[in-house]
């Protein structure tokens, strides 16, 4: 076969995409005419993982998703939820939450701040905390910004985003004129990582659509629904460069919009879900954008404050059958233990959510098949696909995965002539799914007997995962529309041994060493994790790495790559511990090598 030319290859690209579209394009038309076909689950059966501990802690928390729809008017942020962090805003060692809410500037409900107390229950501290405010409220980002060793928050909003630096005990100060940060787009997931490597942490916020809230969309002149994303136009993903003590502003945080000097702006697309990670094994972190409806983006870290774009070549633009697909939220994690992540992304209920095995590295292949991912969309409990997360939760050492789901467009056949508040949101709620790794990389749906989590239907959207308590395992905390947010706390039974690693860079404030990536080594078997909050969608999960550790007695050593490439060992031995490393503070480590 002859090289294809630059114009030819240009070419057939452009054929793929349009192709892709047009398939996205009658899938999404599809799930406007065919209703939520529902099948009775079979008996319960799998190991039970998680109970609902949200009223025994004392989370109270109802998401207010705003006016119903009226005159035809389906006011399509209201559809797409809003998100949750989990993150230790008062440095007291244990895990507080945020949770945001969407019913627009003039309500009376606002984002809610949740302290944990010692004793495991909640504190709404969220009153005159600086976070309480209204607004359409969709993601949440958090990170140290002026490397302080506190905390800082981003929220994205439908027509804003909003920065607020913590300042200590409780209270957070809106910077986000003067930061630079200012955006009117329909920004929904975001990720703080520092993609030049300088130390300071830089910002990446996908956007949705150029959305007309006047625009009505129906079927066929039959139903009113929320609109479809191919009806309006892409947005770009706008990125932030923290500028640090460079910016000479007598240490305020200041950031420059670089979207365009990188590359980011040459390409719209419909992000909904970003995952920033060294995608490429050189070193430097990358930026994954889940887009609706469209080709995935992979943005290359060209090592000179520019991005490439690259997901065609490495094979995460589409699934197998070269089709774009409902992208929304994203997992990353190692699947099989290879030593390499995968990528995990939910789509709409009548497509297939995808994973992505790495390998060689850098290079991903759909094996959604192989693996029992195309089987979640066979049974009963199949729905459209939020929040997602990749963790070990009976710590056997191997990665499992929860999904949550909820509709996007209710499926009526007739115009309504009255909406009912009391049954509106009941013809978008679905189950949420659980699946557990066979320890090959393959997937079992044990849904069916795991009641608390995945037994009421709901309007789900955010999922975030985190260590709550001493005892090392990971929980679950959901988001739902015009519903309550719901804790679940991890009661897997004859777990595995577990290890949480939290890296610290004394050098830059004590702040979490964001992008660090961590080994684990116990005789030949390794496990790897990140330190790195963001991914699924719309949330901010625990910053801390998380491993199981099946049968595992003792470990020899935890390998850190820190941000800057830098590599070092550290002595962990006894396992059931949370370790805090700090970098400097290791033994220097050749990459393949054991000190």
């Amino acid at each position: 076969m002859l090289p294809l030319s630059g114009k030819s290859l240009a070419v057939l690209v452009g054929a793929i995409i349009l192709g892709t579209f047009i398939v996205a394009v009658v899938i999404w038309s599809e799930a406007w005419r065919r209703p939520n076909e529902s099948k009775e689950p079979p008996p319960a059966s799998g190991p039970r993982l998680f109970e609902d501990i949200t009223k025994k802690v004392g989370l109270k928390f109802t998401h207010d998703a705003g006016p119903l729809p009226r005159d035809g008017k389906y006011f399509m942020p209201q559809i797409m939820g809003s998100g949750a962090a989990v993150f230790d805003f008062d440095g007291d060692g244990l895990l507080d939450v945020l949770l945001l809410t969407n019913g627009g500037p003039n309500s009376s409900s606002t984002n809610r701040l949740f302290r944990q107390l010692p004793d495991g229950t909640f504190q709404d501290v969220g009153a005159g905390s600086g976070l309480d405010f209204a607004g359409y409220n969709m993601g949440v980002a958090i990170g140290d910004v002026n490397n302080d060793g506190k905390p800082d928050v981003v929220i994205t909003q439908f027509g804003g985003l909003k920065l607020l630096l913590n300042q200590g005990g409780g209270k957070f100060l809106d910077v986000t004129q003067q930061a630079g940060l200012d955006s009117p787009l329909w920004g929904t997931s975001a990720a703080f990582f520092d993609y030049d490597r300088d130390g300071f942490l830089d910002l990446v916020v996908v956007n949705y659509l150029e959305y007309d809230p006047t625009r009505i969309c129906d079927r066929d002149g039959r139903a009113y629904d929320y609109c479809p994303p191919y009806v309006f136009e892409k947005q770009v993903a706008k990125l932030f460069r923290n500028l640090g003590a460079k910016s000479g502003s007598g240490g305020s945080v200041r950031f420059e919009d670089v979207t365009l000097k990188s590359g980011l702006g040459r390409l719209a697309g419909t992000g909904l879900g970003v995952v920033a990670l060294d995608f490429t094994g050189d070193g430097w972190p990358d930026i994954f954008v889940a887009n609706d409806a469209n080709a995935n983006y992979l943005w290359v870290n060209q090592k000179n404050g520019t991005f490439k774009e690259e997901a065609i070549p490495r094979g995460l633009a589409f699934n197998r059958l070269g089709q774009a697909q409902a992208n929304m939220g994203i997992a990353v994690g190692d699947v099989a233990g290879t030593g390499l992540f995968d990528v995990f992304v939910t789509h709409e209920r009548n497509e297939f959510h995808t994973l992505w095995k790495q390998g060689p590295r850098g290079y991903f292949q759909d094996i959604s098949d192989a693996v029992g991912i195309t089987k979640m969309a066979q049974t009963g409990w199949r729905g459209t696909g939020f929040g997602t997360v990749l963790a070990d939760f009976d710590q056997d050492g191997f990665l499992d995965l929860a999904i949550v789901n909820g509709k996007v467009q209710h499926g009526r056949t007739v115009r309504e002539k009255q909406i009912d508040p009391a049954t509106f949101w009941s013809d978008f709620v679905e189950r949420n799914q659980l699946f557990l790794n066979d320890s090959k990389g393959s997937f079992v749906d044990v849904s069916q007997g795991n009641s608390p989590f995945c037994g009421s239907a709901a309007v789900s959207r955010g999922l975030a995962w985190g260590i709550f308590d001493e005892r090392g395992s990971v929980d679950l905390l959901v988001t739902t529309i015009a519903g309550p947010a719901r804790l679940f706390r991890n009661v897997s039974q004859n777990k595995g041994h577990w290890l949480v690693v939290k890296a610290i860079d004394p050098a830059l404030g004590g702040r979490d060493a964001y992008g660090a990536q961590v080994v684990v080594v116990a005789g030949k078997r390794t496990w790897l994790g990140f330190i790195n909050p963001a991914g699924s969608y719309l949330c901010s999960n625990d910053a801390r790495a998380h491993f199981g550790l099946g049968a595992v007695h003792a470990v020899d050593a935890v390998q850190v790559t820190w941000p800057d490439g830098t590599l070092e060992s550290f002595p962990v031995g006894r396992v059931d511990q949370l370790v805090q490393v700090r970098k400097g503070t290791g033994k220097q480590a050749v990459r393949g090598k054991m000190p």
